[in-house]
């Protein structure tokens, strides 16, 4: 499968910054380092046949098809920003079902990708305005993403 180059380089950056992110947790958390590195690499690789929301859902069917751990394919299926419950997925065309991050991997390499614009780190308000200026100021995602950076960044700190 050939992805371009931008989205290769979007994820080599995004395991870094996802095992930096781990490394600041893992006096706090068991955190599995391989699943991290592994997750992060692969997790645009739906991106390699579409750019859409949905590449996330086609990402976990090529890893599916491909015969990858569970713990990678949920990696895939559930970094869209900070995830997106059931709900919203389903008004934004996605599969009927929750894609909210829930283990400790998952959530960082979620969070890391927010954290990339390309392979550039950007800050969180940087997110938070990209988001807004998509999705509204007030949408439900904004507050996701804030809890998700508390979680993984400032409890870092």
């Amino acid at each position: 499968m050939n992805c371009p180059e931008w989205v290769i380089n979007h994820s080599k950056a995004v395991s870094l910054k996802a095992i930096s992110l781990s490394k600041n947790l893992s006096d706090k958390s068991d955190i599995d380092m391989d699943l991290v590195e592994k997750g992060a690499l692969v997790h645009d690789i739906g991106r390699c046949m579409t750019n859409g929301i949905y590449h996330a859902v086609v990402g976990a069917k090529i890893l599916k098809s491909e015969e990858y751990p569970l713990e990678i394919i949920k990696i895939v299926e559930r970094h869209i920003g900070a995830g997106i419950p059931k709900e919203e997925a389903i008004e934004m065309g996605l599969p009927a079902k929750d894609f909210i991050p829930q283990t400790l991997e998952e959530k960082i390499v979620a969070h890391a990708d927010n954290l990339l614009h390309g392979d550039q780190e950007v800050d969180i308000n940087f997110v938070i305005e990209k988001w807004s200026s998509r999705m509204g100021k007030d949408h439900p995602s904004i507050e996701r993403l804030i809890k998700l950076h508390q979680e993984i960044v400032i409890s870092s700190k």
